[in-house]
């Protein structure tokens, strides 16, 4: 049993890694939706063919992420040590991080 806690945090930057590409359509659809629609920022230009094509490809993405993400994560909960919330928020923002490294590196 692990009852320590690299195990949640190795665990869910493994999964930022594929974790990507739901953080990237998230983005993208926010970004050319409801933040274009306040004026906090401009639409792709080429983007014309509405967001039903987008929300058809985002939600089945990030259902099936988030599905994998809780699935890894309630049994490392229970073997864990840590207090909820350490545990959560450590959950939380460790698959970020991949993200955020692509998004330094360019």
């Amino acid at each position: 049993m692990t009852r320590h806690w690299p195990a949640p945090l190795l665990v869910n930057l493994l999964l930022g890694v594929p974790g990507v590409v739901p953080f990237w359509l998230l983005w993208y659809v926010t970004v050319n939706g409801p933040l274009a629609a306040l004026g906090w920022t401009t639409r792709e230009p080429t983007e014309n063919d509405g967001m039903a094509l987008w929300l058809v490809i985002v939600v089945p993405v990030v259902t099936l992420y988030g599905l994998i993400w809780w699935l890894a994560n309630t049994p490392l909960r229970r073997r864990t040590a840590l207090a909820p919330r350490t545990y959560w928020a450590v959950s939380l923002t460790a698959p970020l991080v991949p993200t955020a490294a692509l998004i330094l590196n360019t």
